[in-house]
């Protein structure tokens, strides 16, 4: 497993039957990186599957029940009113006046934060007789690693608290301590957790209020790679007017972002985005990147600590262990006692090094300042070198990856679990694996880098398109392929250089990268836009037409919001502003049905048949860039364009998206000044920005 919770580890064939990873889809999330609460929608932490508080990828508490005279409250209704702020309501049906309507409830408002949660417990008697109660929590701490918890739960018991105290409970989980404190209470420890409980009596119409605080620290500091917690990301208040269905997913997904929000310890200044809650509150290469890009709209600042961040760990030797080479990107970062089974630095990615390059240029087209982009030329330069080197092993002319160590990732893009990149029969391709969309970026990116390299004075901008130019024409003399609907390009070329000609979303990101044609992009768009990959809830990651396909299929038919987000993008910068808004529309359908959040895949069922969505149950939610997508729909749908070093806003709204019409979004930046962009029902868009720039509407 790596980015995104796979049920494959290292190969299709390691795994003997089902893992029964434990389902998050029905818990209730309440997030502030690097911390999660996980919970029933009655607000319990129960020893049971994934709940429980984690940090640092260890469950620091393991069970937090309430109850009253033992009977637990029985849930009414629950509710999310912020990325950390979820408020249960349970009635005690024991207690208050005779007759049918309750009169006696448990209101449980719960905050999370960096460094742990708190839960507020509110006894309300809205009896008109007095009543008397115990209340009791019982609290349980098990430290499990997160790669064991997402495997089957890792439910083995609680740990004895190290020690107790009125009001208090301790326990040493080794390089991580959790601490406990509920003023008030009476604390019964035992070998597996501790009780603790306050006596209550409440006169009629009155209530009784309790906090019980969980916090987890480092025993000695914390240790490598650990991340420490952001004040956010570092936007402006962003409001959306129009649909209520996108304000709403707007909303959610901007506090998301915000709370997966993370520091680097070698720089507390530099932020970035986490993956995504539960398994993945570190440093990823690649979904970092996506999301950043995706929220550019909204300041560079992210992009900038994203960059940085990133750069300070760039490859510096070759390491096949680890998959490091010089001025790779890496992949992940893990703390080295987390137990995750990948190396704590992990550079096994073929496809991050060029999504840093595009994130750098695409940063300064908005806005970046020239002096922190000129402080990433050289590792721009290490990055460039590597793509046009070492990530061409047999010096075939296309980017590849094949894990060396047997320790590893078997696939090394995106779609990194072990069965994803398969024929049209099924059959799984042998590695090295040379990827379609690795290309395109490895394309997109030799050009960005020669445009920077020439904006800021510095030499071989020649040679990198003339690379690109190589690369454009390879591709497409290798990977075209053709089946009874016409000609596509190939997933990917297998260790034989077969082209793997099954039909994927891969297809969605060659475009806007130049990689292709104008009639070559047409004919993707034409391909993307089919009911077999259009789901009407969005992309599928494969052709419901391919014997692999599986709606269930975490690469094999599921839809991923980011992967979807990457064709809108695509299809409108290469002009096929139909299909990606036939796409963008399918994700908006979709978002009711996860409360405006938008996990990191759903199941791929035909929307046009009649299916409904169904959640994949074992998905991360938030997750970074699923949340971002929101960002990337906006622009798209805008027409959204700059070019800061140009003097240039472009804003070209397209008939296609009339539906989103009328549509007012405040909060964007651009050249690190405020913009706001409205489009009326007629399409005709209004600009309101003090940055100083020509601003070309349509």
């Amino acid at each position: 497993m790596s980015s995104h919770g796979r049920i494959t580890v290292v190969t299709a064939s390691s795994v003997s039957g089902p893992v029964p990873q434990p389902f998050l889809h029905d818990l209730v999330s309440c997030v502030k990186a690097p911390t999660v609460t996980l919970s029933g929608v009655d607000g319990q932490l129960r020893a049971s599957g994934a709940q429980g508080v984690l940090s640092h990828d260890r469950r620091v508490l393991s069970e937090l029940r309430v109850d009253v005279d033992g009977h637990e409250p029985e849930p009414t209704g629950h509710g999310l009113r912020g990325a950390g702020h979820a408020h249960f309501t349970g009635i005690v049906r024991h207690l208050g006046d005779d007759g049918a309507d309750p009169t006696v409830r448990l209101e449980r408002q719960r905050f999370a934060r960096a460094d742990g949660v708190t839960d507020r417990l509110e006894l309300v008697n809205n009896a008109r007789v007095a009543i008397a109660a115990t209340v009791c929590v019982h609290v349980a701490a098990d430290f499990a690693t997160a790669d064991a918890i997402k495997q089957d739960g890792a439910q083995h018991g609680g740990r004895p608290p190290a020690s107790s105290g009125p009001g208090t409970v301790e326990w040493d989980g080794g390089e991580l301590r959790t601490s406990l404190t509920a003023p008030g209470a009476t604390v019964e420890p035992h070998a597996a957790g501790a009780v603790l409980s306050w006596d209550v009596e409440l006169p009629p119409r009155s209530s009784w209020t309790a906090d019980v605080e969980v916090t987890a620290a480092f025993a000695a500091g914390p240790p490598a790679n650990a991340f420490g917690p952001a004040d956010g990301a570092g936007w402006d208040a962003v409001a959306v007017t129009g649909r209520s269905d996108l304000a709403r997913l707007t909303e959610r997904s901007v506090d998301d972002l915000d709370a997966l929000a993370l520091a680097d310890p070698l720089a507390p200044s530099d932020t970035f985005l986490a993956a995504g809650s539960p398994w993945f509150f570190t440093l990823f290469g690649r979904d970092s990147l996506w999301a950043a890009r995706f929220t550019l709209p909204l300041g560079t600042g992210l992009a900038l600590g994203t960059l940085r961040t990133l750069a300070r760990r760039q490859g510096r030797r070759h390491d096949p262990d680890t998959a490091e080479a010089p001025g790779k990107i890496l992949h992940e970062v893990r703390i080295p006692a987390a137990g995750s089974w990948l190396p704590p630095v992990y550079f096994g990615t073929v496809d991050a090094t060029a999504l840093w390059v595009c994130l750098l240029h695409d940063a300064w087209r908005w806005g970046l300042p020239a002096a922190d982009v000129a402080d990433l030329l050289d590792p721009l330069e290490a990055a460039l070198r590597w793509l046009t080197t070492d990530a061409d092993p047999d010096d075939d002319g296309f980017l590849e990856y094949v894990d060396t160590s047997g320790r590893g990732l078997t696939n090394q893009g995106w779609k990194d679990s072990g069965d994803s990149i398969q024929f049209p029969d099924g059959t799984i391709a042998e590695p090295p694996i040379a990827l379609s969309e690795a290309q395109a970026y490895a394309h997109e990116a030799a050009l960005a880098g020669a445009a920077l390299l020439d904006a800021f004075g510095r030499p071989g901008s020649a040679p990198l398109r003339d690379w690109a130019t190589a690369l454009r024409s390879r591709f497409a003399s290798a990977f075209w392929v053709a089946d009874e609907k016409g000609r596509f390009p190939a997933i990917a070329l297998d260790g034989a250089k077969r082209p793997v000609d099954t039909v994927t979303s891969n297809l969605g990101h060659l475009l806007g990268t130049g990689l292709l044609g104008p009639d070559e992009a047409a004919v993707v768009a034409d391909r993307l836009g089919r009911p077999d990959l259009d789901a009407g809830y969005g992309l599928r990651t494969m052709s419901a037409d391919a014997a692999g396909f599986n709606p269930l299929g975490y690469h094999a038919g599921s839809i991923w919001p980011h992967d979807t987000a990457i064709a809108v993008r695509g299809l409108v910068a290469d002009g096929f502003p139909g299909v990606a808004a036939s796409l963008a529309g399918g994700l908006l359908r979709a978002a009711p049905d996860f409360a405006y959040r938008l996990p990191e895949l759903f199941a791929g069922t035909d929307a046009r048949a009649g299916e409904p969505v169904l959640a994949y149950p074992a998905a991360c939610r938030p997750q970074a860039w699923s949340a971002a997508t929101v960002i990337a729909l906006l622009q798209a749908a805008l027409g959204l364009t700059a070019d800061v070093p140009a003097g240039v806003l472009r804003v070209a709204p397209d008939p296609a998206f009339a539906a989103w019409f009328p549509l007012r979004v405040e909060g964007l930046r651009v050249a690190g000044q405020p913009l706001a962009v409205a489009v009326g029902a007629d399409g005709r868009a209004d600009v309101r920005t003090t940055a100083a720039l020509t601003v070309e509407t349509v």
